[in-house]
C-alpha cells in the first residue's frame, strides 16, 4: 500500500540537496538550523542587511526571506511593500556560477529574471536584481607554464585555464581584493555553503581546499555576524590550512560551533572525510565557544575554549582525558618527535624496484624489494636499526569516523631489521637497536588508549608524525603494555574508558590489513 499522501510535494532544495559534488547544495532543514542561531530581532529590523555570498540554490536567502517577511508584518502592513523592500533593501547574494544564479533567482525570486514579469519584486530595473554574478578569469602566477597558480584561488591553470564554453570556478567573492566593492556596503548577516576544494593540479586526484578562503573574505566585511558550513578537517589537518586554523582557535568571537562527525547526518549520500561543522562569530561579543557534537544520534553539549590545545579536540569527552594523561607524565616529549616524517629514507611510493640493492618494504601487496644503496637517505640513522613500520595510511577509504576506527595491528604493521628500509607508504614509528624495545613499543602502539589519543588528531586517512602530538614518550620500553596498566597511569576512569572502548574498533589480531595506495 502506498501512504504517501495525495497532496505531497518534495522541496526541490531538499532533492538537490543529495547531489554528491564539491560544491554541495545545502539542505532547507539544515538551512534553518544555522538561522536559528542568530538573533531573533534580527529578523524584525527593517534596515538588517544579508549576504550570502556563495549563493547555489538561493535557499539561504530564500528561507531568510521568509523570516523577514514574518517579522515585518507589522512594520511594513502592506505583503507585496514588504516583499518589495525585503528583496531589494535587505536580501544580496553572489552566486557561484551562471547555471546557480539562475537556480537562485528562480528559488528566491520566482524568475530567473528579476525584473521580469513572474518576479515576485517589482522594483528591480536589471534582470540579475541583488543576485550577482559576473563570468571571472583567475590570475595566473607566474604568468607562464603548465606549474602555474591562481594567486587568489590557488587553482591549477593546467586544470582551470578553459574555453568560455566551460565554467571556470573563478569565484567572484574570492577573486578580488576589495569584496566590499561588489555591492558597496555594509552586512549585518554573512552565511553560506562555500566550495570546499579545487583540483591544484598534483599527483593523481589531488585537490586543495578553498573553502577557508570564503570565511577569510567574508571577515574582511567584517559583518555583525558570520557564519559558515565547512568541512571539519581544519580541526587538526588540511593542505595548507596551518594559518587558518591558529585564527580560527584563536578568535574569542567565534561563539558557537556545530560539529557532525557523520557527512551523512548533514549531506544525505555525500561523504565528506572527517565531518562537517558550521560556527557563528559574533563581531561584538566574545568569550568561550559553545561546542555541540552530534555523534550517532546523540547531542553533546560543552562550553570551552577553542584554543587550549595547538588543534580542535572534536570530542568534549576526549579533552580531560587528553588533560589527564598530559599533567599525569610532565613531559615534554611526545612521539610527534620520535616518529618519522614522510618518505623516511626518500623513496617514493611509486618508485621503480631495483634488481638487487637494499631490501625495502614497498607497498603492503608489493612486499620486500630491493632500491639501489645509492637512492636512500638515511637521515634519521634509522637504517640499521629495528624499525617499527606502520602505513601511512592506515584507515584508507573510512569518512565516518563517528565509527570505530581501526588504525594499527598485527596485520598491517612490520618490522624492519637492520640493514631494510621502506618508501613513503610507511612511516617509521620508532626505532631501536634492541629488537626487544621494537617489540615492546608495538605493544604500546596496540592498546586502544594509544590509539585513541592518535585518533584526537586524525581528520583524514593519511597519519603523519604531528598526529601523534598527544602520546607521551615514555623514554623505555621494556615490558609489554595494556590498556589496564595505562588507565591506571593516567588514572583514566571507567566511564573514560568505556568512551575509549567505543571509537577504537576491535580486529583480530591476525586479520590482514590493506593500507595500501
Amino acid at each position: 500500500m502506498n501512504h504517501r499522501s495525495d497532496n505531497y510535494n518534495p522541496d526541490v532544495l531538499t532533492c538537490l540537496a543529495n547531489l554528491s559534488n564539491d560544491e554541495v547544495f545545502t539542505p532547507p532543514n539544515l538551512v534553518n538550523d544555522i538561522l536559528d542561531m542568530l538573533p531573533k530581532e534580527l529578523w524584525s529590523n527593517p534596515n538588517a542587511k544579508f549576504l550570502d555570498p556563495v549563493s547555489k540554490s538561493g535557499v539561504f536567502l530564500r528561507e531568510m526571506a521568509k523570516r523577514l517577511m514574518k517579522g515585518l508584518e507589522t512594520q511594513i502592513p502592506d505583503k507585496q511593500a514588504r516583499i518589495n523592500h525585503i528583496f531589494s533593501q535587505q536580501l544580496y547574494g553572489i552566486a557561484i556560477t551562471e547555471l546557480t544564479s539562475l537556480m537562485s533567482r528562480r528559488s528566491v525570486y520566482g524568475s530567473k529574471f528579476a525584473n521580469g514579469k513572474y518576479s515576485f519584486c517589482e522594483t528591480f530595473t536589471h534582470e540579475q536584481g541583488n543576485i550577482f554574478f559576473e563570468r571571472m578569469q583567475h590570475t595566473w602566477h607566474p604568468s607562464t607554464g603548465s606549474g602555474a597558480k591562481c594567486t587568489y584561488c590557488g587553482a591549477s591553470k593546467e586544470v582551470y585555464d578553459r574555453e568560455d564554453a566551460l565554467e571556470t570556478y573563478a569565484y567572484n567573492f574570492i577573486h578580488t581584493d576589495q569584496p566590499e566593492k561588489i555591492f558597496n556596503m555594509k552586512f549585518d548577516v554573512i552565511v553560506g555553503n562555500p566550495p570546499y576544494q579545487l583540483s591544484d593540479g598534483g599527483h593523481g586526484r589531488s585537490a586543495s581546499p578553498i573553502y577557508h578562503k570564503f570565511v577569510e573574505q567574508a571577515k574582511k566585511l567584517n559583518p555583525r555576524y558570520l557564519t559558515m558550513i565547512i568541512p571539519a578537517r581544519w580541526y587538526a589537518g588540511g593542505k595548507g590550512l596551518d594559518e587558518f586554523r591558529k585564527e580560527m582557535l584563536e578568535d574569542e568571537h567565534i561563539r558557537k560551533l556545530v560539529d557532525f562527525e557523520n557527512s551523512n547526518d548533514v549531506f544525505p549520500g555525500v561523504d565528506v572525510a572527517g565531518g562537517i561543522c558550521y560556527f557563528l562569530r559574533d563581531r561584538d561579543n566574545k568569550g568561550p565557544c559553545e561546542v555541540t557534537n552530534f555523534i550517532n544520534g546523540e547531542i553533546i553539549k560543552s562550553k570551552r575554549p577553542l584554543n587550549e590545545f595547538s588543534i580542535f579536540i572534536r570530542h568534549s569527552r576526549a579533552v580531560p582525558i587528553i588533560r589527564k594523561v598530559k599533567a599525569t607524565e610532565k613531559t615534554k616529549h611526545f612521539l610527534n618527535v620520535v616518529v618519522s616524517s614522510s618518505k623516511p629514507f626518500g623513496i617514493r611510493g611509486h618508485h621503480k624496484p631495483s634488481k638487487s640493492g637494499i631490501p625495502c618494504y614497498f607497498t603492503q601487496r608489493q612486499g620486500v624489494l630491493f632500491v639501489n644503496p645509492e637512492e636512500i637517505t638515511d637521515n634519521y640513522k634509522f637504517l640499521y636499526k629495528y624499525k617499527l613500520l606502520i602505513p601511512r595510511a592506515p584507515i584508507a577509504g573510512q569518512t565516518d569516523f563517528s565509527k570505530p576506527v581501526g588504525f594499527y595491528y598485527e596485520g598491517n604493521v612490520r618490522i624492519a631489521k637492520p640493514g631494510e628500509a621502506c618508501t613513503e607508504s610507511w612511516i617509521v614509528a620508532f626505532a631501536s637497536k634492541d629488537l626487544n624495545e621494537v617489540v615492546s613499543f608495538k605493544s604500546y602502539l596496540f592498546t586502544k588508549t594509544f590509539r585513541f589519543l592518535l585518533l584526537q588528531t586524525v581528520v583524514s586517512q593519511d597519519v603523519t608524525r604531528n598526529n601523534f602530538q598527544f602520546i607521551p614518550d615514555l623514554g623505555k620500553y621494556e615490558e609489554e603494555y595494556t590498556d589496564e596498566m595505562l588507565c591506571k597511569r593516567w588514572g583514566i576512569t571507567e566511564d573514560e574508558w568505556n568512551f575509549i572502548d567505543s571509537k577504537i574498533k576491535n580486529i583480530g589480531a591476525n586479520e590482514a590489513g590493506d593500507g595500501d595506495e
